[in-house]
């Protein structure tokens, strides 16, 4: 049996869309902005490193980075965001989600022009430097996962409330793109500037010493959209459900939210009292209560999450290779070092352009219409068609007549990965979850995505190299090329299908009733059915 909902949530529930959650939107996206800016935009300038630092010579083909230093300048930000997600989620359940948002966004505003300005000018100091730095990026970018996704939920109507938490996440695309603009806008104006020959021409002049400048300008630029952002952080409200259920101040709740909607609200503080009395609600994470309520949505949020994110970000940081063995992209001895980048950036905020911006508003205008698991479903089912599409008969792709085609499909995998897994797993671990456990369990969902995301990044950095030894890249032992590289992945994405299965449909329905919070008895056989009466 439902208990009666506490007016200040009843209020949030069914508050008309006004333009708080408009500036709730804006202010949580920023931090996605920035967090996508700065993930992909290492992906744009990572040959430039190789150019710059690692020039050998007499060799035939530029500089690259060693496959070591690679790996940690891709991932290493991944790996502190994942570190970021489970610190922060769990503090964000800890202190309140307020207090702890203007910390992750501090880390990444310093970090991020602390980034572009990396020591030294020899190869071992600047890596080690811009590692480090981009360690501690990622931390912060991790916190603004479980933090934005909980601060939106808890503030949005029941009605809209998948499609906020899916704007805030997809201003992603926006950051993508603005990357590959950014990116775009930079190289062109070094390369118009300097007009440098290409690396077969003349190896040395095809990198003129002022390109170090370029991948500086490119990552530092991540730190603006997050400094914009901060004081409007600041000034949030606390969300009532942290406020009335986590920290049981009904008061503070009552004016806060008054304040937000503009209406009168009663504490009701003997309710929050009677909640705070209930000990069936007060389970913690590792208990055997949680598994047996939560455990397997937190199963089917972290697998379709960690699966998700192998292929997502394999595709992502990768664009680049797959578009060089396409022939896209001219080879590297063909273009000077700016020229690269621009080539590259080119072709990155076309894909972003056309397909991935896109894809997550898709996922925003339906996400309310049709729910979180038939779009999750379908995002899966047509990821896995087309991963096939392309891998089977890769060669016939590579030829120069259907090269565009390559690139329609490719662009259809990101289209169906935003219209799908890679919205819908960021939005429903903030829905389903106690208050209490929210921001943790979100941050844990999150943190096996990026799991994924190492997974896809360091794999595919060695699976996607030819079965050739003469075509991989220096330093790099035989992979097993793009094609089987694109069947391994579309095996991930059956597989994300398959586990979708163990997510509950969360649509249409408040926090409470899909946490189970406002439950007051249980069945006769004694197991919580996780619904409401309607």
């Amino acid at each position: 049996m439902a208990r009666e909902q506490l007016q200040v949530l009843s209020a949030l529930d069914s508050a008309k869309t006004q333009l708080y959650h408009f500036t709730a939107i804006v202010i949580a996206g920023m931090g996605f902005f920035t967090d996508a800016y700065d993930l992909f935009a290492i992906s744009i300038v990572t040959k430039l490193l190789g150019r710059i630092y690692y020039h050998v010579d007499g060799a035939k083909k530029p500089g690259t980075l060693p496959p070591g230093v690679n790996s940690s300048v891709v991932g290493v930000a991944l790996v502190g965001t994942l570190c970021g997600q489970l610190f922060f989620g769990w503090l964000g359940d800890k202190m309140g989600r307020k207090r702890v948002y203007g910390m992750t966004l501090a880390l990444m505003v310093v970090c991020s022009l602390a980034s572009g300005l990396s020591f030294g000018n020899e190869a071992r100091g600047v890596m080690a430097t811009l590692c480090f730095f981009r360690f501690w990026l990622g931390f912060g970018i991790g916190g603004d996962y479980p933090l934005s996704a909980t601060i939106m939920s808890e503030y949005a109507n029941k009605k809209t409330r998948g499609a906020f938490i899916a704007a805030v996440f997809a201003m992603q695309g926006f950051g993508i793109l603005a990357s590959g603009v950014v990116s775009l806008v930079v190289a062109a104006a070094f390369d118009h500037a300097f007009n440098a020959p290409s690396y077969a021409t003349n190896p040395l002049g095809s990198t003129v010493p002022q390109a170090d400048y370029v991948w500086r300008i490119i990552l530092m630029f991540g730190a603006i959209p997050a400094a914009l952002t901060y004081y409007w952080r600041m000034k949030m409200p606390e969300t009532a459900r942290y406020t009335a259920l986590v920290a049981k101040n009904a008061k503070q709740a009552a004016q806060d939210m008054a304040q937000v909607l503009q209406v009168e609200i009663e504490a009701e503080e003997h309710k929050v009292e009677k909640i705070a009395e209930d000990g069936r609600n007060q389970f913690g994470l590792f208990s055997r209560e949680f598994l047996r309520r939560h455990g397997l949505h937190l199963l089917g949020t972290t697998s379709t999450w960690f699966l998700l994110d192998i292929a997502f970000y394999s595709q992502n940081l990768f664009q680049k290779d797959v578009f060089t063995a396409i022939g896209w992209i001219p080879s590297a001895d063909k273009m000077s070092a700016t020229g690269e980048v621009l080539k590259i950036a080119k072709a990155q905020t076309l894909i972003a352009l056309c397909s991935t911006v896109p894809g997550y508003w898709f996922t925003v205008a339906f996400i309310d219409i049709i729910g979180r698991f038939a779009i999750q479903l379908m995002g899966f089912f047509f990821m896995t068609v087309f991963m096939f599409a392309l891998a089977i008969p890769y060669h016939h792709w590579t030829l120069h007549d259907n090269r565009l085609g390559f690139v329609i499909m490719y662009s259809l995998t990101f289209f169906f990965a935003n219209f799908g897994p890679n919205a819908t797993t960021f939005v429903v671990p903030a829905e389903i979850f106690p208050a209490r456990l929210r921001s943790t369990c979100h941050g844990i969902s999150a943190a096996a995505g990026k799991a994924g995301a190492i997974v896809g990044a360091y794999g595919f950095l060695y699976a996607s190299q030819s079965t050739d030894p003469k075509k991989t890249d220096k330093g790099y032992p035989t992979g097993i090329g793009i094609r089987y590289s694109l069947i391994v992945l579309g095996v991930i994405n059956f597989l994300g299908m398959a586990f979708t299965f163990l997510v509950p449909e969360p649509n249409g329905r408040s926090l409470e009733e899909m946490s189970g919070e406002n439950e007051e008895e249980m069945e006769p056989t004694g197991r919580y059915n996780g619904t409401a009466p309607a």
